[in-house]
C-alpha cells in the first residue's frame, strides 16, 4: 500500500528553495501542497517550475486546514515572525537556520509550540546525511576510544566578492558564526553531545567591506558584527573543542573538523555537505585512512530533516533535527559574543538530547527501516 504523504507548505521561495523542492519530491513521505513568499510572483515562479497546485502570499499556506508542516524558508531575521505565525494557525514549523537570531525569540517558538502541542525543527540536517551518520557510528562504536577533544574550522574571506546581496552578513544575526556556525556546532553537538560552558574571543578586522560582486559593485558595507570568531566550548561528555569561524582570513590548510580520541582521531567532512571523506587515524596503522560510508544520502539532500519529522510524527518518536537541538545552537553561538565582550566564562543554560543516529541500510527515498 502506498504511503499516506504529510502536506507541506513553503513560505520562502529564494534560491535555497529550489534544493529543497528538488529533494522533497524524491522522500516518499513529502507532499508540497503550497508555496508563499513575500513577493507572490515568485512563488508562482516557483510552483510552475516545481508543480506545486497552490501558490501566493502567506496565507495561502497558512490558511490551508490540510497543510501539516510549515517549512519556513525566509531570511533569518523573519524566521521567528514566520514561525509563531505557522504555529498560530495550528501547524508545525521547520525553520532554516538559524532558529532565531535572538535567544528570545527562540524561547518564543518552543514555549509556543509547547503551549500548542505542537513541534518544531530546524536546519541543518546535514548530520542526517552519509558523511556525519558515517562518523556517528564509528564514533559510538568506539573507533577512536573516548572523545578528548576537537577542533572546527571556517576560514574564509567574506561574501562580498561573489554575493549580489552580501549586506545581512556584515550585520547582527550574521556574521561567519550566525551564518556557518550552525552547521559545525550541529554536527559536534550530534557528535559529542550537548555543551556546557564557553568562552571566546572575537574582533572586526574589516569595519567597511566594499562590494566586488555584481550588481552592487563598488558599494560600501558598514560592518556591525564580529567578522572572527573563536570559541571554546566544554563539553558536558568531558571534550573540549576550540571552534574558528572567519570571513577575515585567505583559504588554509586547515580540516573543517577532527575529533581526537584516546584511541585514534577522526577526520570529520565538510557540516555543510552530506557526503564524506570520513578518514580514521590509528596507532596501529599511524596514517590517515579513508573509510567507506555506512549510510546513504550523501548529495544535497536539504530536507531529510522536514521529512525525519513527518515520520516521527507519524510514530511518536522525537524528531532529529528538532528544535532543542536547534535552540542549544543559538544559546551557545550568542553565547561565545557575550563571552568575548564580557572576558569570561559562560555557563549554557540550555541542553539538548543527543539525536539518534540513523539505522543503517535506510531504502532510498525514506527515513524509517
Amino acid at each position: 500500500m502506498p504511503l499516506s504523504k504529510t502536506r507541506i507548505g513553503i513560505i520562502g521561495c529564494g534560491t535555497i528553495s529550489r534544493t529543497y523542492l528538488q529533494v522533497m519530491r524524491t522522500l516518499e513521505i513529502l507532499e508540497v501542497a503550497a508555496c508563499a513568499d513575500i513577493l507572490p510572483e515568485r512563488a508562482r515562479e516557483r510552483a510552475a517550475e516545481f508543480n506545486i497546485p497552490r501558490a501566493g502570499d502567506v496565507e495561502v499556506v497558512l490558511g490551508d486546514p490540510e497543510i501539516q508542516i510549515v517549512v519556513n524558508l525566509t531570511i533569518p531575521r523573519a524566521h521567528a515572525e514566520v514561525a509563531l505565525a505557522a504555529l498560530n494557525a495550528g501547524k508545525h514549523v521547520y525553520n532554516e537556520k538559524p532558529l532565531a537570531v535572538t535567544r528570545e525569540d527562540g524561547r518564543r517558538i518552543l514555549e509556543l509550540a509547547a503551549a500548542k502541542g505542537l513541534r518544531v525543527g530546524a536546519a541543518p540536517d546535514t548530520f542526517l546525511g552519509g558523511g556525519l551518520q558515517t562518523c556517528r557510528k564509528v564514533l559510538d562504536e568506539g573507533a577512536i576510544g573516548e572523545p578528548v577533544a576537537a577542533v572546527a574550522f571556517l576560514m574564509s574571506h567574506g561574501h562580498e566578492s561573489w554575493h549580489p546581496d552580501p549586506d545581512f552578513y556584515y550585520q547582527p544575526g550574521g556574521g561567519p558564526m550566525f551564518d556557518m556556525g550552525p552547521y559545525y556546532l550541529t554536527a559536534l553537538v550530534s557528535l559529542l553531545g550537548p555543551i556546557r560552558r564557553v568562552t571566546a574571543a572575537t574582533r572586526i578586522t574589516f569595519p567597511e567591506r566594499i562590494i566586488t560582486s555584481q550588481p552592487r559593485y563598488g558599494e560600501r558595507i558598514i560592518v556591525r558584527t564580529p567578522t572572527h570568531v573563536t570559541g571554546v566550548m566544554d563539553f558536558r561528555s568531558g571534550a573540549i573543542a576550540t571552534i574558528v569561524t572567519s570571513f577575515d582570513v585567505w583559504p588554509t590548510g586547515l580540516p573543517r573538523i577532527e575529533l581526537y580520541g584516546t584511541e585514534g582521531a577522526l577526520s570529520v567532512p565538510d557540516p555543510n555537505t552530506f557526503n564524506g571523506p570520513v578518514r580514521i587515524w590509528r596507532p596501529a596503522t599511524r596514517a590517515w585512512e579513508e573509510i567507506p560510508l555506512t549510510h546513504g544520502y550523501t548529495e544535497n539532500s536539504r530536507g531529510l530533516g522536514v521529512a525525519d519529522m513527518a515520520y516521527a510524527l507519524r510514530s511518536g518518536r522525537p524528531h532529529r533535527a528538532n528544535g532543542e537541538l536547534a535552540y542549544h545552537v543559538l544559546d551557545v553561538m550568542q553565547a561565545f559574543l557575550e563571552a568575548s565582550d564580557q572576558g569570561r566564562h559562560i555557563e549554557i543554560s540550555s541542553s539538548c538530547e543527543r539525536p539518534a543516529p540513523l539505522p543503517v541500510g535506510l531504502p532510498e527515498g525514506t527515513l524509517d527501516p
